[in-house]
């Protein structure tokens, strides 16, 4: 064997390494916590279903997200939404019943994505200043819509279907996640659309010439965003059976740090779904092993944020 066989060889072990270094981290996290943490109930089957539980709308706005920065865009306002989701659905519930509650929430973020794209795609502001002010204008209506008080849920098929039940032993927020996860992950990689939102974000002059609509797959991609965002809301409802606005509050970022550790790139033309959902899981694994370590909220941030920029780095690939 030659030189440089060997060398191309060695560079493309390397890059299938750094590639799936999320999965290798995942798994090595899992293990470490596993060895550590047993003693104090890790493995235990009801704290590893919290850990789906409280991570699964986390990978419902993550799985959208990969869409949005697959295309070369941003969206800051997925935690705020999933706020505003969480009062209108519970608002429309006490008027309307179930029915129109799960109406109002899919409405709310329709009208926002909507919005979102329009400013984008039509005005010409950038995404990321459009969705950093459309944070504050949902947290301010929602906080307006409910006078800052929490509106119970009174439905118990709403909220069994939506995030408290289980079937067994098994969460539904456990289907949710997989059948979203499922769903975008044919979308994003055997369909036209797909291949449309990765090609504008990996060359979006390139895309206009051949043809692709790219304002459209922006505009598209943000109203999924936001949409997902009010699912997520809405499972936040029914889980905790009320609407409150700081439901969802600072998502956002665990929703891009999600997308970027499981290998979707900031910089638009590479996702992946599948990765996204571990790139969650993981999130929620970490947060659920610093809390059994008994560490302060404070170490637990500087401990979190330390993981994620070491799992980040390693993904990057060198030229």
């Amino acid at each position: 064997m030659s030189t440089v066989e060997t060398h191309s060889r060695l560079r493309a072990f390397i890059g299938d390494w750094r590639q799936n270094i999320i999965y290798i981290g995942f798994a090595v996290i899992f293990l470490v916590f596993a060895l550590t943490l047993n003693d104090k109930g890790f493995l235990n089957p009801n704290n590893l279903l919290n850990i789906v539980r409280q991570t699964a709308m986390i990978a419902v706005m993550a799985i959208a997200m990969t869409f949005v920065l697959s295309a070369g865009e941003i969206d800051l306002s997925v935690g705020a939404v999933a706020g505003l989701a969480t009062v209108t659905v519970a608002m429309a519930i006490s008027v309307a019943g179930p029915v129109g509650g799960v109406i109002a929430g899919l409405a709310t973020g329709i009208a926002v994505g909507c919005f979102n794209g329009w400013l984008t795609t039509r005005i010409g502001i950038p995404s990321f200043l459009t969705t950093l002010a459309m944070m504050g204008i949902a947290k301010g209506v929602a906080m307006w819509l409910s006078d800052t008080a929490a509106v119970p849920i009174l439905s118990p098929g709403y909220s069994w279907l939506f995030g408290g039940g289980s079937i067994g032993p098994i969460p539904v927020l456990l289907f949710w996640m997989l059948i979203l996860g499922a769903l975008g992950q044919i979308v994003l990689r055997r369909t036209g659309f797909g291949r449309r939102v990765l090609a504008t974000g990996g060359g979006e002059q390139a895309a206009r010439f051949s043809g692709i609509d790219t304002a459209q797959i922006k505009f598209r991609v943000l109203v999924l965003s936001s949409t997902a965002a009010a699912i997520a809301g809405m499972l936040y409802a029914g889980r905790l059976q009320s609407g409150r606005f700081q439901l969802g509050e600072g998502d956002e970022l665990s929703v891009i740090a999600a997308a970027v550790l499981g290998g979707t790139s900031l910089f638009g033309g590479k996702g992946t779904v599948i990765g996204t959902i571990v790139g969650a899981m993981m999130i929620g694994l970490i947060n659920n092993g610093l809390i059994l370590m008994g560490l302060e909220f404070s170490q637990q941030l500087i401990a979190r944020g330390g993981i994620i920029i070491l799992a980040v780095a390693l993904s990057q690939k060198k030229a």
